[in-house]
């Protein structure tokens, strides 16, 4: 028995697997060691897992979260695993759980499109070029949180039309001195941005929302998948954005004269399908 888990700042998908069989699947609460500490982490996974993930006999965890590029936060999850399920434990970045899900052990161009964005020249082993992410500050192009900043940065100095602006108002209940506090004043800003960037995917018949969303997957392309030789491996795509926005971004990768091979929301799938042509002997 195996249990295999793929985080998001804002969502874990764990998985219960009988060699490429799934037992069974819950999705909790996000878990990223840059934002949480070790006992924080252990707390969210004892409270929120289903007692059964408990109680059954598991020989290994592997967990792909966001934030676990480097050993320390690496090792900050899996002491909070291992405290939890006392059991051989593998911690991986986000970005090698969607190589591995998306190619299991096949070549190819890996990219993430949820909260933030990440993207890598993946061997069908490891990751052999990674082009940084570099937060949604100074990066993280085609994602969902810079999505919504840039919506926000125009609806602040009241470039954005106005029957959008008032929808957005409207629908959040909230006006530009409470945009200010939800993005400065959060713990968490990233999570309003995401919201903000589901408004605008209800709104994509817009013109300004649509020509604001192509320009942010363009950016993504010309940023980060042009640096990888990307007309002669396959692109695929996984996360909230890349599924939400799937067929702009098929319409924007031909623009640069390739295709997208696939775009999933989630990864588990293809990390249990991975996990059974790799672990047999852990069964």
């Amino acid at each position: 028995m195996k249990l295999i888990a793929e985080s998001t700042s804002t969502r874990t998908e764990w998985a219960l697997v009988e060699r490429d069989h799934l037992v069974q699947r819950v999705i909790t609460e996000g878990i990223n060691p840059y934002f949480q500490k070790r006992k924080e982490i252990s707390r969210s996974i004892r409270l929120n897992l289903p007692e059964i993930f408990f109680k059954r006999k598991i020989n290994r965890i592997y967990f792909y979260g966001a934030g676990c590029a480097t050993e320390e936060k690496k090792t900050v999850v899996q002491s909070s695993l291992i405290s939890q399920f006392k059991t051989v434990t593998q911690v991986e970045s986000d970005l090698l759980g969607a190589a591995r899900g998306l190619f299991k052990n096949d070549t190819g161009i890996a990219c993430i499109l949820g909260t933030g964005s990440n993207s890598c020249f993946y061997d069908g082993e490891k990751i052999v070029k990674n082009v940084r992410p570099a937060g949604y500050v100074l990066g993280d192009e085609g994602s969902e949180a810079v999505l919504g900043k840039l919506f926000l940065a125009n609806l602040l100095k009241d470039l954005v039309p106005v029957e959008v602006a008032t929808l957005f108002y409207e629908k959040f209940g909230i006006n530009a001195n409470d945009v200010m506090e939800a993005v400065y004043e959060s713990t968490s800003p990233t999570r309003f941005l995401v919201f903000v960037s589901r408004f605008l995917a209800e709104n994509l018949e817009n013109q300004y929302v649509y020509s604001l969303l192509t320009q942010n997957l363009r950016d993504f392309f010309t940023r980060n998948i042009c640096q990888y030789d990307y007309k002669v491996y396959r692109i695929r795509f996984v996360g909230s954005g890349a599924f939400a926005f799937s067929e702009v971004l098929k319409e924007i990768a031909a623009e640069f004269g390739t295709r997208v091979d696939q775009i999933k929301e989630s990864s588990i799938q293809g990390l249990i399908a991975y996990h059974a042509l790799n672990d047999d002997e852990l069964d």
